[in-house]
Parts: C-alpha cells; sequence; structure tokens
C-alpha cells in the first residue's frame, strides 16, 4: 500500500471523476473470483473504480479496504458507493504523481 499525500490524493480523485466503473459488487460481495478480477484489471489501468451495488449490504469502505488488502493496492477515496483504487505499474508508470 501506497501512503498518499492530501495532493496525490486529490489529484488521483480528479482523475477518477473522468472514468466509469470497471467493476460491480452484487450480493454475493467480495469473493475470490472477484478479487481476480480486479487483480487482472490492474495489469492495464492504474486506476479503477468499482460501484457498488444496492443489493450488496456490507459496507463499503470495509471492502474497499479488504480489496485493497488483497490486490496490494491503494484505497484513494469511497464516495457513497463507489471505491476508487490506485496500483501504479511496477515498470512504468503512467500517473505521474
Amino acid at each position: 500500500m501506497i501512503n498518499l499525500t492530501s495532493k496525490q490524493r486529490a489529484y488521483l480523485i480528479k482523475l477518477a471523476s473522468g472514468i466509469q466503473p470497471l467493476f460491480q459488487i452484487g450480493k454475493s460481495a467480495v469473493t475470490p473470483e472477484f478479487t481476480k478480477g480486479i487483480e487482472e484489471l490492474f495489469n492495464t489501468h492504474e486506476l479503477i473504480k468499482i460501484s457498488v451495488l444496492q443489493n450488496c449490504l456490507d459496507d463499503p469502505k470495509e471492502m474497499a479496504f479488504m480489496l485493497a488488502e488483497r490486490t496490494d493496492s491503494t484505497v484513494v477515496k469511497v464516495i457513497g458507493r463507489k471505491i476508487v483504487l490506485y496500483k501504479p505499474f511496477k515498470d512504468n508508470p503512467v500517473i505521474k504523481l
């Protein structure tokens, strides 16, 4: 997990405002398959947005931190039922902080 400064976090939130959610969490919550899908998505994206559907009874903040821990990413922000995660590429990061 990366410790982000407030300016870095604000920059990532600004970037995330222009992207659509790439995954949705439903009533089955965070399954191993869902986590694997997020890990695979981080191979092509550094910043992802996840939408938590109304039928999911789990707390979005708890799920965000669980996903971040499992995928070795950083929680940028949880806004309502939207989760934003960041994980820079190892070799050549596209997003410059």
